[in-house]
């Protein structure tokens, strides 16, 4: 018989992340420190309002766009919180989720052969997406000497006369880092001279600590040539309502809303619904989680520390990311054996990329007590190596 699979898809490898859910889902009393996912509850009033929306039988599709109620909402929030300003009838597109944003995004901007560069370590969906459509991904390896951060140096040292796209991943999904007002102001001058484009995944953008988010959005000339991607997700703990949005030029934001609207129709309305409850009034409960995520977050980078583990202080998300180079083993061979050993599951930091290698990705999306039951086997372990 004929082959009845497209050998692009064959070819692309499935989430690192995911073997090890599978893994730890299958065994009794295992922990697992791997997932990306807040572990509060989606506040009562934004669940409400979407209970609320059922019972009026809202039921029916929305516009393609989003519901112009909920992309008001988005203009304002970004307005509000960073000084970014859209219009939403022609620059806010509603989408089930960041990741379709990101795949929409791709789709949207690039032809066959033009490259895109892409920091690692990093989320797992921007190299295959780039790969779907048509465009060549160029890993620009992020360095731990430099907190995980982008440089001005890194995108010369990778810029060809084929690259189009810089993919800007920050706050950072596995390592935490950041990139402040002074690191993008050094990176915007070369993104105009070269004349690329930006995707900003911004869906951490409320998880920062100590130190305010910036969009590089908000630079002179790079809202022109910038689609932000953000979302309801992480910061409104509502990741099983997929929802999330792109905002950006109305020519870009055009042509994806052309690609969702074959694809995808329109997000799910209940979500969206809540949606707007989220940001009329979820600016308290994004605080109260921020915090709780900050205390967290410290105790864990110290508690890491006083256990042997070398591990640079993140100031953005809900991950560290330490580095095991110290033990003598590959990433993947120390979170196998972590698990197997101890029953704890880690996620390798070389399923965001070679750069990864010699690091873990540990999340604090849970409470300090679990934290504390997990630390003590990591260090039970690591006292037997």
């Amino acid at each position: 018989m004929r082959d009845p699979l497209s050998k692009k898809i064959t070819e692309i490898q499935p989430s690192g992340i995911r073997k090890f859910f599978d893994i730890v889902s299958d065994m009794k009393d295992a922990i697992s420190l791997g997932v990306g996912e807040p572990d509060f509850d989606t506040p009562w009033h934004i669940r409400e309002e979407g209970i609320y929306s059922l019972e009026k039988g809202r039921t029916i599709y929305t516009s393609n766009s989003g519901l112009k109620e909920l992309r008001k909402e988005v203009c304002n929030y970004l307005h509000r919180r960073f000084q970014l300003n859209y219009e939403y009838e022609s620059e806010i597109m509603i989408t089930v989720g960041g990741s379709e944003a990101i795949d929409v995004a791709f789709r949207a901007m690039l032809d066959p052969g033009d490259e895109v560069l892409i920091p690692q370590p990093s989320y797992v969906s921007y190299v295959p997406c780039a790969l779907l459509a048509n465009g060549t991904p160029v890993i620009i390896n992020l360095l731990e000497k430099d907190e995980f951060r982008l440089t001005k140096q890194q995108i010369l040292d990778h810029i060809t006369d084929k690259t189009k796209l810089l993919v800007l991943p920050f706050p950072n999904n596995p390592t935490g880092s950041i990139m402040t007002y002074e690191d993008l102001k050094e990176i915007v001058d070369v993104i105009i001279e070269k004349d690329l484009y930006v995707i900003s995944d911004e869906i951490y953008s409320e998880l920062t600590y100590g130190r305010e988010h910036v969009s590089i959005a908000s630079f002179p000339g790079m809202r022109e040539r910038t689609v932000v991607i953000n979302g309801f997700s992480k910061s409104y703990a509502m990741t099983g309502w997929r929802l999330g949005y792109a905002a950006g030029p109305a020519k870009i934001i055009k042509q994806m809303l052309k690609i969702h609207q074959f694809a995808i129709m329109c997000a799910p309305t209940t979500s969206q619904y809540a949606a707007i409850e989220a940001l009329k009034n979820g600016d308290s409960d994004v605080a109260m989680m921020r915090e709780s995520y900050d205390e967290r977050r410290r105790f864990l980078v110290k508690a890491l520390r006083e256990i042997g583990m070398d591990c640079f202080e993140p100031f953005g998300a809900f991950y560290v990311f330490p580095s095991i180079k110290k033990f003598g083993m590959t990433s993947d061979d120390f979170a196998n054996k972590l698990l197997q050993d101890e029953k704890l599951a880690v996620v390798p930091g070389t399923a965001f990329g070679d750069g990864g290698e010699g690091f873990l990705r540990i999340s604090y999306a849970y409470s300090i007590e679990s934290l504390k039951i997990a630390l003590g086997r990591l260090e039970n372990f690591i006292n037997k190596l």
